[in-house]
């Protein structure tokens, strides 16, 4: 395929590239990957990518309410706070969360069904077609950095191979990530707004800050304008920016939701996966809920740096410090 044709690639070349041509690899598809325009045929992409995010908010906030009713002992010791506080400190009933929450779902449902009002056509040429723009790009970049000669030497044997792995691999993975570090940016500066910000403060933020000691389902307790702004728009940019597939962005969500609910479901376990994914857990988030470091911890869902840029990062090591400073003076 020469570099300016746009027909679908065949296998008649005898290497991935020869002169000013380019064979594709043949299309092998990962395991994760279903060739057809929706996973099941009962229900579109679209249905699922909007469900998503709302079945893992309540499956997983299931899950730890079924933990806070439970009366283990055993849980005591990875408690962030005792039972009786949810209770008693806590200036929200459970009742007021359930219907705020489904309030906050209902809106980026029904948003969400606009934004993915018309999804790309999955198809093998649709993929040959994506795959040829990498080959390109890959080809050009290599000749660039190595020169024509030992970049063609190098792709005739290996260029096959590193655009099946770029197209199906790399690149997802890397828009992942990005998608991941546009939630957080757009999550630090907008929430430390909401606090430095007495007008946005009072009349917006303050509405989950009722929750002074956090509990799962509680997660996306909001004022539906910060709801919205915050967590809808925040995806949705996320998505956009990274330019994800309606798929990629079904795991976006549920992720992005599943660390949500995990950052606030009141519990420090050794052995949660996602609170072993970064410093930025349920422990680091309760203490920006309490009154010592409600100016600090402002980064969420998934990682700090913003917080160790910026000198908002607050630890309990800093507070024990701190407390035991005032203990001296």
């Amino acid at each position: 395929m020469s570099f300016n044709d746009t027909s679908v690639a065949t296998d008649s070349c005898s290497g991935f590239i020869n002169g000013e041509n380019v064979c594709l690899p043949t299309l092998k598809l990962p395991f994760y990957f279903a060739m057809r325009q929706d996973l099941f045929d009962s229900v579109s992409d679209t249905v699922l990518a909007l469900a998503a995010p709302v079945v893992a908010y309540w499956t997983l906030s299931l899950l730890f309410h079924c933990l806070d009713m439970s009366g283990w002992k055993w849980l005591d010791k990875y408690r962030i706070h005792q039972s009786e506080e949810v209770t008693s400190r806590n200036r929200a009933t459970r009742t007021e969360v359930f219907w705020a929450v489904i309030l906050q779902h209902t809106i980026q449902t029904v948003l969400g069904y606009a934004w993915f009002a018309e999804i790309p056509r999955v198809s093998p040429t649709a993929c040959y077609n994506q795959m040829e723009a990498v080959a390109k790009t890959l080809v050009r970049v290599t000749r660039f950095v190595l020169g024509s000669h030992t970049a063609d030497a190098f792709l005739r044997h290996r260029g096959a191979g590193i655009t099946h792995w770029l197209y199906w691999w790399g690149i997802p993975a890397v828009q992942f990530l990005l998608a991941l570090l546009i939630i957080d940016t757009w999550q630090y500066f907008l929430h430390r707004l909401m606090h430095t910000n007495r007008f946005l403060y009072k009349q917006l933020h303050s509405v989950h800050h009722r929750l002074y000691v956090p509990y799962a389902f509680g997660a996306l307790y909001n004022h539906p304008l910060e709801g919205l702004i915050l967590d809808t728009f925040g995806a949705a940019v996320a998505e956009y920016l990274a330019g994800l597939s309606v798929r990629q962005a079904m795991f976006l969500f549920a992720f992005s939701t599943c660390k949500t609910v995990d950052d606030h479901c009141g519990y420090s376990f050794p052995f949660d996966p996602l609170q072993m994914f970064s410093t930025n857990n349920a422990d680091y988030h309760d203490i920006h809920h309490q009154s010592i470091g409600i100016k600090s911890n402002f980064s969420q869902p998934f990682f700090v740096h913003w917080d160790v840029i910026l000198g908002t990062r607050l630890t309990r090591k800093q507070i024990e410090e701190r407390r035991q400073k005032v203990k001296t003076t």
